[in-house]
């Protein structure tokens, strides 16, 4: 018996290593496909008023500081984000599987259902929140830089227009410490968990789908998984975005309230579709960058588990 328990922990730790590798992969893929919509969506989230649209933004961006200053501003700490986050994630939910299919007595993780598999997904985005937050906030503040410092007169906004992220972290760690990472925990929270939910169980439902009788969900090719994983995507999105827009305003603007008077002073002052303000642009990222995240993550866990 002792001997069949340290197998099963050894494999345990095989998967959940391969999990892993296979989420920081296609978590870094994900960002180079999808960092300049992602930095449209930050700016039209932050200062609706700014932009007319999703193009004039894009635009706009691309002339006063090109591709890499503008289009792909924080794409550092966006890789360290989505490696941290997918990594995680992925690792987590593999884990979260485990106790999913347990608590509803299925013997093996491949026969959960998609609302099993949607409630591991739920749990988690709990881990992977806390390591998504603070290298999110800073991607979020290089994003928003120059429209910051557009709407500041204090000269030292000015002088942060081209900071780098390693600067950028030290500026926040010395004027607020390790809770100024966190600012925007809770919205983060609001978004990532329900959006997981949405997520996995999109994803899941739409294999399931795909899969003909007497096929595995693992078979069913790399386009359909790239269908999945963007619907997975998309569902997410339309899901959480006006949580999205709240944690994006509260880090990028450095409040220290809560999401709901926040969310209720947007509603007031600028009305309900303020809440989705940069949807476009985030559902046309996300189709091509969830698509690459699942391809990248199945095969390379296909390739990992044969290998090993």
């Amino acid at each position: 018996m002792h001997g069949g328990n340290g197998t099963q922990d050894q494999n345990s730790f095989k998967q959940g290593a391969i999990d892993f590798t296979a989420g920081s992969l296609g978590g870094m893929l994900q960002v180079y496909v999808s960092q300049p919509l992602d930095t449209v969506k930050v700016k039209q989230q932050t200062f609706p008023k700014l932009y007319k649209n999703m193009f004039d933004c894009f635009v706009k961006t691309y002339r006063k500081d090109g591709i890499f200053r503008g289009l792909y501003a924080g794409s550092v700490p966006a890789v360290i984000a989505n490696v941290a986050e997918n990594s995680v994630l992925f690792a987590a939910y593999g884990g979260c599987q485990k106790f999913v299919a347990h608590a509803m007595n299925v013997e093996d993780t491949k026969n959960l259902s998609v609302l099993g598999n949607a409630f591991a997904g739920f749990l988690a985005a709990f881990f992977s929140t806390f390591t998504l937050c603070p290298t999110e906030l800073i991607k979020c503040k290089l994003q928003a830089m120059r429209e910051m410092s557009q709407i500041s007169s204090a000269g030292a906004v000015l002088k942060t227009e081209h900071i780098t992220p390693w600067q950028l972290t030290r500026q926040v760690y010395c004027t607020e410490g390790i809770p100024g990472f966190f600012r925007g925990l809770t919205s983060t929270f609001m978004r990532e968990m329900p959006g997981y939910f949405f997520f996995f169980g999109g994803y899941e439902g739409t294999r399931e789908l795909f899969t003909k009788p007497g096929q595995s969900k693992d078979d069913i090719g790399a386009l359909k998984t790239m269908v999945a994983g963007a619907v997975g995507g998309v569902t997410l999105w339309t899901v959480i975005f006006p949580a999205d827009v709240i944690k994006s305003r509260i880090q990028v603007n450095n409040l220290k309230r809560s999401m709901t008077s926040v969310g209720l002073e947007i509603f007031r002052n600028e009305g309900v579709l303020a809440l989705y303000n940069g949807l476009l642009p985030s559902v046309l990222r996300t189709i091509p960058a969830t698509a690459t995240l699942f391809v990248v993550y199945e095969y390379t866990k296909k390739i990992l588990n044969n290998a090993l």
